[in-house]
């Protein structure tokens, strides 16, 4: 009897740790789109969609100038490629550092990356007022 006792106790306590551990919320490590994800590094490692970060693919960037977050990027120089960036729309979750930054080779060995005007975390945005591992 004592046996089917503690039998029946173990499926129990097994049963509720196994319960337990699937009903218990584990951290998302995922990205919502390559800015928030190349600051939170996801498990610390650096993060690149597939598709939003590959100048190859036809979704190169899509997603951020459908949304009107990139206005434009102008490489009418061949010593700089300039993104233009609109954080007054809602759906940036970024505001304006107030200046334009500028990458040293950048865009390749001799091209500047020029960011303007450089976009830094809204701290209201609850993906950076949550983000783990904020690298920006």
């Amino acid at each position: 009897m004592r046996t089917r006792n503690l039998a029946a106790g173990g499926a129990i306590a097994l049963f509720a740790a196994l319960f337990l551990n699937l009903v218990t919320p584990r951290p998302a490590e995922a990205f919502i789109h390559e800015i928030i994800a190349a600051m939170c590094r996801a498990g610390g490692e650096e993060v690149q969609p597939p598709a939003q970060s590959s100048p190859d693919s036809k979704a190169f960037i899509r997603a951020l100038m459908a949304t009107g977050f990139i206005t434009s990027i102008d490489s009418s120089d061949p010593t700089k490629v300039v993104i233009h960036f609109d954080p007054t729309i809602p759906a940036s979750k970024f505001k304006s550092a107030g200046h334009d930054e500028v990458i040293p080779n950048g865009a390749g060995p001799g091209v500047a990356l020029v960011l303007s005007p450089l976009v830094v975390p809204d701290p209201d945005f609850a993906a950076h007022a949550n983000c783990h591992n904020l690298n920006p």
